[in-house]
């Protein structure tokens, strides 16, 4: 409640009178007196003034002079926030002496202020001291001196102005003072620094200070922080509908949607995209959708009046030291969707470490969003500021040259990594001086895994700029790694690129072996089996027509792959026999080990499953007197020991079934692919029913179950639906 609203609560029942009585002698209406009293509303116009004096006398006069600090006025199409403006009122409750202090901070254009505000206009009755606002103008090139600010509270309170302190620690102490005794919600919005902040907090006490930032403030101790993140999409499109009334058409739904998309849910861009839309009757909401669909303009529609998307990024940006300025608008060249602090380093030039304080310069401003340990990412709007900062801000001749240089990094970083799980490799490289732990075959699965998109777009790029040979180096440094991920989709991609750029290079036997290599990705990775039997015979007809035995073999492999996938074990049969003699001609071990679990898969799916087991039986044999590689070996281990446990478990030999399953598991896990280690889970639990252990074979069913759920393997999948019914 105001002081005004006070003194007028306070004059009106002295003079024995009702609101509805004081709006009858006044003429004022009796929900303007009830807004008055509870500081609903500001200081009345001089017209109401007079007409409450001649009622209630001069008294209310010496209250009415404009209120400083006060709030600004509440936003009436508030939309969401129900959980962070519940940790505001929790926090409010939670007294231990001290008084609570809590701060939200966030990216530009989150709604800080209007969450800020929403809250204190929800909590005023709870403070009969007041409400005070203050704009610490934190983002501006001079944010108000804390002693300015101690001044303007002080007074706001009612302070005296002869008697307010000479100097800041003077001023603050009184304000703890004045705070102490008095139940006041402090609102300091935008504060620059925890210097600026610290001396206006309350001390001991029940006022409540909401102090808003693009900064974590993280020097302020004993504080509630809150994190605003970006609205849900419910969120985006309910605002939409509040502020638009073409937006709440219900057949616009799915425009809606996009508009909210564009707008990356971020509250100020969603609020200015219904104030435009509602302030151009004639305009459809696919008429603004239209228009954000333009990367290169959506900034620019983002604006209206004096406010804008970009104007509140570059606020922050403005506060950027130079090198951090440099990295911001150079990360707007990263393809992916995050990164690491090594790819910072690379995009300036810059030490790791500096690097690393770089990033943390443009977290701490709102700029940049940390993702997970050592990950970062842009918001979808501040990506396209920084896009925008890029083309201002550098010549192309630069920009060209950084781009070249960060993906020619990536691409040879990932063949590195790549080759840890090639046969001819297996090791990094002991020249290898890079800035990324390569050291094992994990660290690098891990690297490839965490920078995916980002040496993805790469190759992209690498392959549309005619880099051929890097193109190809790179898939061919992939090829035994994708094993790993088999049913990965973007597989297709990277053998879809090489494939093309080994045509345009003259070596034809590299050509046919990424013709190979993209008729296992279309089979495999693509799950599209016809036409990886149709790539893999053009490479086939190739290979032959360059006497590459080798390769002959392999596109026959990978012919019978496609068919057998495709339900035609009987095709594949021959397919894989003729494959594995040529192999044995070729004198690839690699290839030709393989090919027997093939075999033996093909057999079985054919229903002979005493062949089967003993295609199975010799290849484990062959796979221990030939000179294979170590990772061609596990996966052709692997392969002949789940189909011959699968056997085992379609003849009845159920403890048989158990012990070979059982140990195929931990090979399984090396190996790391989710459908060979569902299959092997699926062999376990029907073998454990088979043996009258229905309860242990629970877990184990539903570990293939959840396995091999998104998995092309519907067979398998049905497989351990009838096997659980069975327990039901």
């Amino acid at each position: 409640m105001s002081e005004f609203g006070s003194r007028l609560r306070e004059l009106r029942r002295a003079a024995g009178l009702t609101m509805e009585q004081l709006a009858e002698s006044s003429g004022v209406s009796a929900r303007a007196i009830s807004d008055m009293e509870r500081g609903h509303s500001r200081v009345p116009q001089a017209r109401t003034l007079a007409a409450l004096t001649d009622v209630l006398g001069p008294g209310l006069k010496d209250t009415a002079r404009p209120g400083l600090c006060e709030p600004p006025r509440a936003i009436n199409d508030f939309v969401g926030r129900a959980d962070e403006l519940d940790r505001l009122r929790r926090h409010a409750l939670a007294g231990t002496g001290q008084a609570p202090v809590a701060v939200v901070h966030g990216q530009p254009g989150l709604g800080k202020t209007a969450l800020a505000v929403r809250f204190a206009d929800q909590v005023r009755d709870d403070y009969p001291g007041g409400r005070f606002y203050l704009d610490l103008r934190g983002t501006d090139p001079e944010p108000m001196p804390t002693g300015d600010a101690l001044v303007r509270l002080l007074r706001a309170l009612e302070v005296n102005p002869r008697r307010i302190g000479e100097t800041d620690d003077e001023r603050s102490s009184q304000l703890r003072a004045v705070l102490s005794d008095r139940r006041c919600l402090l609102v300091l919005d935008n504060a620059g620094s925890e210097a600026q902040v610290r001396p206006l907090l309350p001390g001991e006490g029940g006022s409540l200070a909401v102090v808003t930032s693009r900064r974590v403030l993280a020097g302020l101790e004993g504080v509630e922080r809150i994190a605003l993140a970006p609205l849900v999409p419910g969120e985006s499109a309910a605002l939409l509908r509040a502020i638009a009334v073409q937006a709440a058409d219900p057949g616009v739904v799915a425009e809606v949607e996009a508009v909210a998309r564009y707008c990356a849910h971020l509250p100020l861009a969603l609020r200015i995209a219904g104030t435009r839309l509602a302030t151009r009757p004639a305009w459809t909401v696919e008429h603004l959708v239209t228009r954000l669909a333009d990367a290169d303009r959506r900034l620019a529609t983002l604006a209206t009046g004096d406010i804008g998307v970009a104007t509140a990024f570059a606020l922050s940006h403005a506060q950027l030291s130079k090198p951090a300025r440099e990295l911001f608008r150079r990360l707007a060249h990263v393809p992916g969707v995050d990164f690491a602090p090594a790819l910072a380093a690379v995009l300036t030039g810059a030490h790791p470490d500096d690097a690393a304080d770089g990033l943390d310069e443009l977290v701490d401003l709102g700029l940049l969003q940390q993702s997970g340990p050592d990950r970062y990412r842009f918001h979808d709007l501040i990506r396209l500021f920084a896009q925008e900062r890029l083309r201002i801000e550098e010549p192309a001749g630069t920009r060209a040259a950084t781009a070249r240089r960060m993906a020619c990094w990536l691409l040879e970083t990932a063949i590195v990594a790549g080759r840890w799980f090639e046969p001819g490799y297996g090791c990094l490289p002991p020249d290898y001086a890079g800035p990324v732990p390569l050291a094992t075959a994990d660290e690098a699965d891990a690297w490839l895994q965490a920078e995916r998109d980002n040496w993805l777009g790469a190759l992209r790029t690498a392959a549309r700029g005619g880099q051929h040979q890097l193109v190809v180096d790179v898939a061919e440094a992939m090829h035994w790694y994708s094993d790993k991920y088999i049913r990965a989709e973007y597989w297709y991609d990277v053998y879809g690129l090489s494939r093309a750029a080994a045509a345009e290079l003259p070596d034809r036997r590299q050509e046919v072996t990424h013709i190979n290599y993209f008729s296992w990705a279309a089979t495999n990775c693509a799950r599209r089996p016809d036409e990886g039997a149709r790539i893999a015979m053009d490479a086939h007809r190739v290979a032959v027509d360059i006497g590459d035995v080798k390769e002959q073999a392999w596109a026959l492999r990978y012919a019978g792959d496609a068919w057998r996938l495709a339900g035609n074990p009987a095709a594949a049969l021959p397919a894989y026999r003729q494959s594995a003699e040529l192999a044995v001609a070729a004198g690839d071990h690699d290839g030709y080990v393989q090919l027997r679990p093939g075999i033996a898969r093909a057999l079985a799916e054919l229903g002979r499953d005493e062949e089967a087991l003993a295609e199975c039986t010799a290849a484990l044999a062959e796979i221990e007197a030939l000179p294979v590689a170590p990772r061609p070996a596990l996966g052709a281990r692997l392969n002949a020991r789940i189909t011959m446990a699968a056997c085992l478990s379609r003849l009845g030999r159920w403890a048989e079934a158990l012990r070979v399953a059982e140990e195929s598991l931990p090979v399984a896990e090396e190996y790391g692919y989710a459908g060979y280690l569902g299959e092997v889970h699926l062999t376990i639990g029907r073998a454990r029913i088979g043996l009258g252990a229905p309860e242990a074979a629970r877990p184990s069913l539903h570990l293939a179950r959840d396995l091999l759920r998104d998995l092309p393997l519907s067979n398998l999948q049905a497989l351990t639906r009838e096997s659980l019914q069975a327990l039901s």
